[in-house]
């Protein structure tokens, strides 16, 4: 399979490592930076390009990766979509629900694969926790944690001018670092209906968005879960998920499946994820899910990861920025 990416900066020279993995071809890289776009394309046998436009009628191209900055991935997305490309999107999918919604309208009507980045759901400890539930080892599941401590220095959000913004970035270290955690958590739990939260800036200068978050979500099952999200917990720790249900616990630290008790018996039994030997299982998952969406488009299927999931995972941050701006409660629609 061909792909185009959409963004050389940092994410961007990931997924062209994930692709140069597996078995497809980078053949262009867009930035309008064209000195860094031309360092990436350069290093794996690609062309730069200055758009969309000039790469999608010079090449012949299945799919684009995009990495662009979170407010421009649904336009640029779109604009994939119209060209007959599949798409593979960052998280979060854009940082509006109007902007999102365009973008399934979109898939919908190309009738093309679109799969937004959550690679943490393709960790094995992960599949485990999803299978106990799946399974019934927890009985039914009354709560959820899920800990996103991160930590970033200032120099993080001075290094780009589109960092810590709300107009381009469109929130901190929920919607941006968090929002994987709190993907899992959703993706535990259910549906969403109600949330409360606040948000603070305590530690870093000249940005407009938060770096602590803290939520308690209420599922439509009636299941309550607890989100922490934050950038300015030094020195920052793994990603922690603890689901709780009225027959089992299962505890994800440090990207291992670090407790389990059930009054049903041993966890599922654990995947092994294929790639380079050298590679963390967090790299390795973010390699599944593109192996899942190249698979998808071949055997014309969803992908694991739709736009809707994308969508709901946006929808709870949303809600949590809302709540803790008014002060009240938010109620999620559908």
């Amino acid at each position: 399979m061909r792909f185009a990416l959409i963004g050389a900066g940092a994410i961007g020279t990931v997924h062209a490592r994930l692709i140069d993995a597996l078995e497809a071809t980078l053949v262009a890289v867009v930035d309008q930076d064209l000195e860094r776009g031309a360092q990436l394309a350069e290093h794996y046998g690609a062309k730069p390009y200055a758009t969309a436009a000039e790469a999608y009628a010079a090449e012949e191209i299945d799919a684009v990766g995009v990495c662009v900055p979170s407010a421009l991935h649904a336009d640029a997305a779109i604009e994939a979509l119209q060209a007959g490309k599949h798409v593979i999107v960052e998280k979060p999918v854009d940082i509006t629900l109007e902007a999102a919604d365009r973008l399934i309208v979109a898939e919908r009507k190309t009738g093309l694969t679109v799969s937004v980045i959550s690679q943490r759901r393709f960790q094995p400890p992960v599949a485990q926790i999803r299978a106990a539930i799946d399974g019934g080892s927890l009985g039914r599941v009354t709560s959820g944690i899920a800990e996103s401590a991160f930590f970033r220095p200032q120099s993080y959000y001075d290094g780009d001018d589109w960092r810590g913004t709300l107009a381009v970035d469109g929130g901190g270290a929920l919607m941006n670092q968090g929002i994987h955690a709190l993907d899992l958590l959703v993706w535990m739990l259910g549906k969403p209906v109600r949330v409360s939260a606040e948000t603070g800036r305590l530690a870093h200068k000249g940005i407009e968005v938060e770096d602590l978050a803290g939520a308690t979500i209420v599922f439509e099952s009636g299941a309550i879960g607890l989100m922490l999200a934050s950038t300015a917990a030094y020195p920052g720790r793994p990603v922690r998920l603890t689901i709780h249900g009225d027959q089992g616990t299962a505890v994800l630290d440090d990207d291992v499946l670090a407790y389990f008790a059930s009054a049903n018996g041993q966890p599922p039994e654990a995947a092994t994820l294929e790639g380079p030997e050298d590679w963390s299982e967090v790299e390795l998952a973010h390699l599944a899910q593109y192996r899942d969406f190249i698979a998808a488009v071949r055997e014309d299927r969803p992908p694991a990861i739709t736009l809707e999931a994308g969508r709901r995972s946006l929808a709870t941050v949303l809600a949590v920025y809302e709540s803790a701006r008014t002060g009240r409660p938010v109620e999620l629609e559908d």
